[in-house]
């Protein structure tokens, strides 16, 4: 499913540090600045960006490789890229600021704030309270359909929550769920008059002298900004950002290494900065303790070298063990664009990674790099060993798609003709479908957002590409009536019924 083209090699050459840094530390940067350069060759990332924080002082923020492939854009140190859902950290400051200022409860009851908002079960509704909203523990399972299959309002993604059933009960394990940090926004809306766009600008990026980050993608206004990359059919392309902006509050943020510095500076110091202070510090130590246990299956396949003796999450951050410290991190991911953020802060060490290509998980090997060299000591080569762990991952994940592609019975033909499956299917939480007859294959719209071409797979199965490659393929599986009529679709796990021919 994927392709590659040439890459350029080319980055910025300029270190920034706050003071001249003592030789040993010096050494250390030379040491860790060609690690990084050799790591994002043998991952194939197009351009990144890293800084490290040690001991109050940004010891290293440079980026590497180009903004765009096939062109000669370097990423320099104010190079804009999507912070995704390392923005989580910073709703919860923004949620920890009115707490202390007397203004919200993190055991508040949500509808005391918002009173419109119900979920399925009506005594989750009435018993979710402000801390539950970061920490992936409600029952509901994950919804990015809602905002990744149809273009609708904040507003009505949070109002299509009621619809959607538990998945688990309610406080009992962890699935990670974008939009309660949506809701989130909007009770910090609702306290403090302002939009979560416009508070966490005024809260956390003018204090922090953050000048060149913004809290959505429709509000960019700097041309220097990264593309994003995904491998497809085996070949690196350029793809359209996906904007989060819809559910804001858990991942809409774009900054630069430069800027992204100096937030990593301030949650590494308990919410310090040059000018004071965002959170106090027992509200810091509240968003980086241990509230929810995190399953195995829903932690990072990271785990199975760093081997944890422990996997939690707090209000934004998930947390670990590794060498007998506690690590805070998260990363970030949207459509062929990375980050993460990781800090011990026993260590007074944190690591900001930024990429703008899908999925390259070289972010997880440089963390963990930075914390050896800068800190707790060791000479493993995380970035080859993960590559390895990963590229082992994306083959077993190849086989098993072979195995099921081979079970298709050939021979078959569809029960009707192909302008029979035609017509309008709607599904009250996915929303509309328009199936159209072409030639010999069936043209699919979900939601007038997404197109996809399907073909006859077998029986009354059809399956297809999605006109934007990095999409991926769509399976659609036909049903009918007891008159042999088409009655229903099942599509990604949704039933929906024909309304119209």
């Amino acid at each position: 499913m994927k392709r590659v083209l040439p890459i350029l090699f080319c980055f910025c050459l300029s270190f920034a540090f706050a003071q001249s840094p003592p030789k040993a530390v010096a050494k250390q940067v030379k040491e860790f600045d060609a690690y990084v350069e050799n790591a994002r060759k043998q991952w194939g990332a197009v351009g990144m960006a890293i800084a490290v924080v040690k001991d109050g002082e940004v010891i290293l923020k440079k980026g590497y490789g180009v903004r765009e492939l096939n062109t000669n854009n370097p990423i320099d140190n104010n190079t804009l890229f999507a912070c995704a859902s390392t923005t989580k950290a910073m709703t919860a400051t923004c949620m920890g600021m009115l707490v202390d200022e007397g203004k919200v409860s993190w055991d508040d009851r949500v509808i005391q704030y918002l009173p419109e908002f119900q979920l399925y079960d009506p005594y989750v509704t009435r018993e979710l309270t402000i801390r539950d909203l970061f920490l992936h523990n409600s029952g509901v399972g994950n919804t990015d359909f809602l905002w990744g299959f149809m273009h609708i309002s904040s507003e009505e993604v949070l109002d299509k929550m009621r619809m959607v059933p538990p998945s688990y009960s309610f406080r009992s394990s962890f699935i990670y769920q974008n939009i309660f940090y949506l809701a989130a926004g909007q009770v910090i809306e609702k306290i403090s008059g302002q939009p979560w766009e416009t508070f966490i600008q005024q809260r956390i990026f003018t204090p922090l002298e953050m000048t060149n980050t913004f809290p959505t993608l429709k509000s960019i206004t700097n041309t220097n900004k990264t593309k994003p990359h995904l491998k497809t059919d085996g070949e690196m392309m350029v793809i359209e950002d996906m904007s989060a902006d819809e559910i804001g509050p858990a991942g809409s943020v774009w900054s630069s290494i430069d800027d992204i510095s100096k937030w990593t500076l301030c949650m590494l110091d308990s919410g310090k900065y040059k000018g004071g202070r965002l959170v106090k510090p027992g509200t810091w130590k509240e968003m980086i303790a241990v509230h929810t246990l995190v399953p195995a299956s829903e932690f990072y396949p990271t785990a199975r070298l760093t081997k944890p003796n422990f996997t939690t999450y707090g209000l934004g951050w998930f947390q670990h063990d590794y060498k007998g410290r506690k690590v805070n991190f998260h990363t970030g991911s949207l459509p062929g664009s990375i980050a993460i953020h990781g800090q011990i802060p026993e260590e007074r060490i944190a690591v900001y990674v930024f990429g703008n290509t899908d999925h390259v998980e070289v972010r997880h090997a440089l963390m963990y790099k930075a914390f050896d060299l800068f800190a707790l000591g060791g000479t493993r080569d995380w970035s080859t060993d993960f590559l390895k762990l990963y590229t082992d991952m994306t083959a077993a994940n190849e086989k098993a798609q072979k195995e099921l592609d081979a079970k298709r019975v050939t021979g078959t033909t569809p029960s009707l003709p192909l302008p029979a499956y035609a017509g309008i299917y709607r599904d009250e939480l996915l929303g509309e479908i328009e199936i159209t007859a072409m030639g010999n294959q069936l043209e699919i719209v979900i939601n007038k957002i997404l197109k996809a071409n399907l073909k006859h797979w077998h029986y009354d199965t059809f399956k297809g590409p999605f006109e934007n490659k990095w999409d991926g393929d769509l399976t659609v599986l036909f049903q009918l009536d007891e008159s042999g009529k088409v009655a229903t679709i099942n599509l990604a796990g949704f039933s929906l019924q024909k309304t119209s021919n």
